[in-house]
């Protein structure tokens, strides 16, 4: 079997294309559901709304959702002197950096994240006022560490009352953190639309949109019509949504992002094969396409360290090319030899063109910016034919990005 073409050369600029800033859609729609829905199926582009997603789905599909939350992570602090100062909480520090006993936290935490508008930001802490779950006045306190490289900062969080965990200090102090192309300020409808409707477990610093457009009644419909589903877990971060920087991908660092599954998922996706598999969203089928190898390393008989991880470039550097059900067989028997029922490890997995699919065969997503990871996913899905499906949705209208229309990509 030949090896997969390694992206490391690719450049960027060749996976872009010109969006007119009225193409971005400002605002989800009034009805989730109507949003259009471009279906690419060997190639044949044919047109829909997202109601038709369930007879458009291939015959004994399984939708895979990721069910992440989105927290409430801008916090928009003031400095002694009154100035204003944006901070955008990314991933925990201490004294944890697992996200679940992190958002329980109280009293005190340490975040990375962004700073906005910090440069008059020299010494002292800001602080947030707001009023706490049961009515108390209530105060978060953020003090600076130095810079880190790529722009990032140390934030040192205190608060009164110390009771509150930090999830209900940033649910009460913070805002939803809309993807900055949107050029507002979020509101209380985002609160609702900026969800899916199956959203369970906080974690996210953005939505995963591809499952924006799912209702109630449309999950319903499509349990009628006998379509299989199931959840993932990866918690999105915001580098998701960055344009790559670097003039060729070997100089792009992929983020990290945490991920967690559970055993009966797995189960579920052995049982299946080999009918089709569809990603709900490109976080979803990272996710899944990470189970690979992170099972495919275990089959091979890589040491286990204190936290499973998939590299950046793991697929194209001679990677252990095990089946798919030997891969998930392996991250089960791991599941099992430690005798837990989820699964949580990290990925920086970058799927570009050159990268073979494992588990996944299709995929549920928007429209992506140019030059962006997200682009360079859905061209290693569809190859050349990706042009094609982006001309297409400009010249007949389609909506862009996180709050824009659909797609649904069967190669």
């Amino acid at each position: 079997m030949n090896p997969p073409t390694d992206p490391r050369q690719l450049a960027i600029h060749s996976f872009t294309y010109d969006l007119p800033p009225g193409r971005i859609a400002p605002a989800p729609l009034p009805d989730r559901a109507a949003s259009r829905l471009l279906v690419s199926r060997g190639g044949v582009i044919q047109d829909r709304t997202f109601r038709d997603l369930p007879g458009e789905l291939p015959p004994g599909t399984l939708l895979v959702f990721n069910d992440t939350k989105v927290v409430r992570a801008r916090l928009l602090a003031q400095r002694p002197t009154g100035g204003a100062v944006e901070l955008f909480c990314l991933e925990p520090v201490a004294p944890h950096r697992a996200l679940e006993p992190a958002l329980a936290q109280t009293g005190a935490c340490t975040w990375r994240g962004l700073v906005g508008n910090g440069r008059r930001w020299k010494e002292g802490p800001v602080a947030v006022e707001f009023t706490a779950p049961d009515g108390q006045p209530a105060t978060l306190w953020a003090a600076r560490q130095a810079r880190e490289a790529g722009g990032t900062a140390l934030l040192d969080f205190r608060w009164e009352p110390v009771y509150l965990t930090f999830a209900e200090v940033l649910h009460a102090a913070g805002h939803l953190p809309l993807p900055p192309y949107l050029g507002r300020p979020d509101t209380a409808a985002d609160a609702v639309r900026y969800q899916t409707v199956y959203a369970a477990h906080e974690g996210a610093v953005a939505a995963p949109t591809a499952g924006l457009h799912f209702t109630p009644e449309l999950l319903a419909e499509l349990a009628r019509r006998g379509v299989a589903t199931a959840h993932v877990t990866l918690h999105v971060g915001a580098g998701t949504f960055q344009p790559v920087k670097a003039a060729q991908m070997a100089e792009h660092p992929m983020h990290t992002e945490p991920l967690i599954v559970t055993a009966a998922l797995l189960r579920q996706l052995l049982a299946h094969r080999p009918r089709p598999v569809i990603a709900v969203g490109t976080t979803s089928l990272r996710t899944l396409e990470s189970l690979y190898w992170l099972g495919a390393a275990l089959a091979a008989g890589a040491p286990v360290g204190p936290e499973l991880a998939v590299g950046q470039w793991q697929p194209y550097e001679n990677a252990p090319d095990v089946a798919p059900d030997v891969a998930l067989g392996a991250l089960l028997r791991h599941l099992e030899s430690t005798g837990t029922e989820a699964l949580a490890a990290n990925t920086r997995l970058l799927i570009a063109p050159g990268y073979r699919f494992r588990l996944v065969q299709g995929l549920i997503t928007n429209f992506h910016q140019p030059e962006s990871t997200l682009l360079l996913l859905v061209a290693a899905l569809l190859g050349p034919g990706w042009r094609a499906v982006y001309d297409h949705a400009l010249a007949t209208g389609y909506r862009f990005l996180s709050y824009g229309d659909s797609s649904l990509l069967l190669p």
